[in-house]
Formats: structure tokens, sequence, C-alpha cells
């Protein structure tokens, strides 16, 4: 895309973290993004404010009661239509009009959307980790098929992306890679014993100290769940099995990941820890523009540090592997049964070190296979979140 024709927008999950860093990124630069649609599933006022500012043509809630309270919000005069629900997703990713979705929606309600956006040939910026996690052949085959691009916002698969050569075509095998290193802070309890880890609270779980994020992955990164998916999301994006994915605990959240080349070469992306600068990178690329994040002072920092992580810490690290190594369907009950598992620890129906042992009891129980099509992907997935919270349940009682 050429760096001087002018983008057109539609932001799924324009309410969350990474939609509003992207709104932020995208008001510092009119003359270059026009924005369509915004979604947002349940932030009626959020969602509002965005509308009077960006004047989009569609805004999507997830339910009709919400979308009556956003049209009583903006009033008659609006220029933006409201719409709700799953196929209004689908549309706003998939209208002609759009050059660019911003796929920000959390968890497997993403999906959907994402794979429409994927569908219609899209620039596809994906947030949404859980589409390569729980569908990952689907979602690489329907972006190759339809032409789609598709450029990585998290923070890790950015850096990796920056620092490999133009032109890999979601494989390394001609590009002299040994290996990606994902870097991870090691969330609020990376120094916490493990056997104090069952007392943690919810609060305690989503206090980041480097990031400012969302409740569900927050909970990831103080389990490092959030990594393990990140390792199956890279093996899908770059082409890698389990062996060639290193994960490094890095806790001045400064270097965001690191490609190890055959000839000795180390390349790594720096930068403050702001999920706009990922953001900016994908919305400009290849060119770049202002993010309005500061630049880095490595005098001030002083020091970068590193450790290896402790899987008895973070059991549901290990988990991810397991998963990504078994293949299949593997990977998408991992991820439904952490969806429920993380759920439950936010109701305070189960404790933190539970989460682990839910997800480790339903894939134990879980037979692989192959899926190839989405409607398996589905199905494998509610099968999934059944069994899981029969076994929060249990958890529970």
């Amino acid at each position: 895309m050429s760096a001087m024709q002018k983008q057109v927008l539609t932001i799924l999950g324009a309410t969350g973290s990474i939609g509003v860093s992207t709104l932020d990124v995208v008001a510092r630069h009119p003359e270059q993004f026009e924005v369509f649609a915004l979604s947002g599933h349940a932030q009626v006022e959020r969602l509002a404010e965005q509308c009077r500012r960006f004047t989009p043509r569609f805004a999507v809630l997830g339910a009709a009661a919400e979308a009556a309270q956003l049209r009583a919000l903006l009033g008659p005069q609006s220029v933006t239509e409201v719409l709700h629900g799953a196929a209004a997703l689908d549309q706003v990713a998939a209208a002609p009009e759009v050059t660019t979705v911003m796929a920000a929606i959390v968890g497997a309600a993403g999906l959907s959307s994402s794979l429409a956006a994927a569908r219609a040939g899209k620039r596809v910026l994906l947030a949404n980790k859980e589409a390569l996690v729980m569908a990952g052949e689907v979602f690489i085959d329907t972006v190759r098929a339809a032409g789609a691009t598709l450029l990585p916002i998290d923070s890790e698969h950015n850096a990796i992306f920056q620092s490999l050569p133009r032109g890999f075509d979601y494989g390394l095998r001609h590009c002299g890679v040994r290996r990606i290193v994902l870097t991870a802070s090691g969330g609020p309890f990376r120094q916490t014993p493990p056997e104090a880890l069952a007392a943690m609270t919810p609060q305690q779980a989503c206090a980041h100290p480097n990031w400012v994020m969302g409740r569900k992955i927050s909970v990831d990164s103080a389990s490092m769940m959030n990594k393990g998916l990140e390792v199956i999301e890279a093996s899908w994006l770059f082409g890698l099995d389990a062996s060639r994915i290193d994960v490094l605990i890095h806790p001045e959240s400064v270097i965001h990941s690191m490609v190890d080349y055959d000839d000795g070469s180390m390349l790594a992306q720096l930068g403050n820890p702001d999920m706009r600068t990922p953001i900016a990178h994908a919305l400009a690329y290849p060119a770049r523009i202002d993010s309005g994040v500061a630049s880095l002072d490595l005098t001030r920092i002083g020091k970068l540090s590193f450790e290896a992580p402790d899987l008895q810490r973070f059991p549901c690290l290990r988990l991810a592997y397991e998963a990504l190594r078994a293949g299949g369907s593997a990977a998408t009950v991992l991820n439904a049964a952490n969806e429920i598992a993380v759920e439950a620890f936010l109701a305070e129906r189960l404790r933190f070190d539970q989460i682990a042992q839910l997800v480790e009891r339903v894939l134990a129980n879980h037979r692989v296979e192959h899926l190839s099509e989405l409607e398996a992907v589905i199905e494998t997935d509610a099968r999934a979140r059944l069994e899981a919270r029969q076994i929060a349940h249990s958890l529970e009682s």
C-alpha cells in the first residue's frame, strides 16, 4: 500500500486498550487515516465518545440493548449507524470501503470477524492472538488464499517482524534464522514463591508492572499463559516449530523480542513499553510515522536483565508448549479451557493456581484431532468450554 494512500479503518475492539491506543495514533495523522467503523462489546459511553470524535459510518455493539443506548446517546442527527451482534462485526470487517482492519477483540469472540477481514483480502492488523491459537491453519490458509496482508500487533511478534528480512512469507526456512526469542516481563508474580500463588487475588494479578492491559490479558500475563499463547501464535506467523521458539524473562520490557541468525547475529527491537509503537508500525508499514511514544533513553534505564522462566511457578507456559507440540486441536482446547479458567478466577470462584490445574485436566482428557475447517474449530472450542466449566464447578466445590 502506498504511504500516501489514505487508509480506511475498521477498529474491532475500539473501546479496549489496543483500540484506544490505535485511535490515539490515528488522531495524530488525520490526513492518512479515516475511521469507517468502530466496535465495543458493552462500553456504550466510551464508544459514544469515540463516535463523536471520529464520526465513523458504523458503530457495533454486542447486543440490541446496548445498541439502543448508543443510538440515544448519539441522537438522531448522528452520521453513525449503530449495529449489533456478530454478523455486524463480520460486515464492517469485510466492507468493500475498508482497506485496513484492526482486529483487537479479546478471546475467541474475535475469531469470526478477524477471519471475515482476512477472507475479504484486507490488511489485517492482528491483536487477537486467539485467532491463530484456536484456528491457526484455517486463518493462515485464508490469508494466503485471499491475498490478505497480515501484520502482527502483539509487541513481541511485531518486534520479530521488524527484525526479519522483508518478504519472509510466513516461513523462515530460507532466511538464515536459527530461532526466535520472545521476551516476557514475568508479570506481577515473577518473584512470588510458587507456594504463595494460591493466595493471589484478581486485583494482584491485574497489577502488571509495565503494561496497561485489560483484565483477561493481565491475568494471562500473570500466569504466563499469555506468553504461551504467543509461542503458538509465533509458530503460525513465522512457520517455526516449538524447538525454535524460546522465551526469556526480561523485567524491564525494553527489548520486545529477538531473532537469532545462523551466522551468530542477533537482532532485537527495543522501545519503551507502549503499544502505540507496534500499532503505528503496522498502520504505516512499510513507512514510519510518529506514534506519540517517547524515544528510548538507555542511559536512564541503566541496565537490562534476563532470566529463564521458572516452569514450576508458571505451569501455563509449559502447557502451551505441550499443546503446540501435540498440534491439531490441542491449542484450541488450551485456549478454550484457559478462557473459562480466567473467567472463574476473576469472579473469585477459582484460586490463581487452579487456572493451570483446570487447563491441564481438560488437555489430559482431550484426544487431538486435525482441524482444517472453521466449523470443526468452533465445535471443539464449545466442547472444551463445556468440560472446563464442569471441572471449574468441581474445583469450586
